[in-house]
Order: C-alpha cells, then sequence, then structure tokens
C-alpha cells in the first residue's frame, strides 16, 4: 500500500486496514511454521504496511502535516562529484608486508 492512499483514508479506515492487515500477518505466521508459505517475501511487506498506517494514523491523530521531501530547483545544477585520482603506486602503508628473512641453512649444526 502506497503512503498516499493511507493518507487519503479516515482513522476508521486505517484502522479497520491496520486488523485485516494483522489477521493476515497471523495467518502467515501459521503458514511459516506449518511448512506452507510459499511466498516468504509477504510477511515483509505486511509488516512494513502496519507500519506505514500506524505512523500516518498517528500523524493524523496529532493533526502534523505530512512531511514532504523538498525537491532541488530543476535549472540548479547537480554538484560536481569529487573523483579520487589514482596513485601510480600504491602508498607505502598499503604494500604488502616483505617476507622476514630467516637464518640461513649455513649456520646449522650438522
Amino acid at each position: 500500500m502506497k503512503s498516499a492512499d493511507a493518507r487519503a483514508m479516515t482513522l476508521d479506515q486505517i484502522d479497520d486496514e491496520v486488523l485485516k492487515l494483522k489477521k493476515e500477518q497471523f495467518n502467515l505466521r501459521f503458514q511459516r511454521a506449518t511448512g506452507q508459505l510459499e511466498n516468504t517475501a509477504r510477511v515483509r511487506v505486511i509488516r512494513r504496511d502496519i507500519a506505514r498506517l500506524k505512523t500516518i494514523a498517528a500523524q493524523k491523530r496529532a493533526g502534523e502535516a505530512p512531511a514532504v521531501k523538498a525537491e532541488a530547483p530543476k535549472s540548479a545544477k547537480p554538484a560536481a562529484k569529487s573523483r579520487r585520482l589514482k596513485a601510480s603506486r600504491p602508498s607505502p602503508a598499503r604494500e604488502p608486508a616483505r617476507a622476514i628473512a630467516h637464518k640461513s641453512n649455513k649456520t646449522k649444526k650438522k
């Protein structure tokens, strides 16, 4: 469900929709427990729809105006992306550690 659709609903309609979604969520939990659930993504969608509806209902009860993202003016140029220049050689900190030289075999007793 889209948030624009939910914002068009009354509080009673939102409460009824939440109740309906909770029943569906309950049924999906049983299907998952018995191994009959085919669409596992539906559980996540239902959970998010319930949260979305509860949030919108709380905003309506508090009398808040819906938060709308401000858009950038069309004539404004987007900020230039910074590009990192690749070094021709890696910095000394990034070079692999050199193998430690061990004592040669000449020092071993025979």
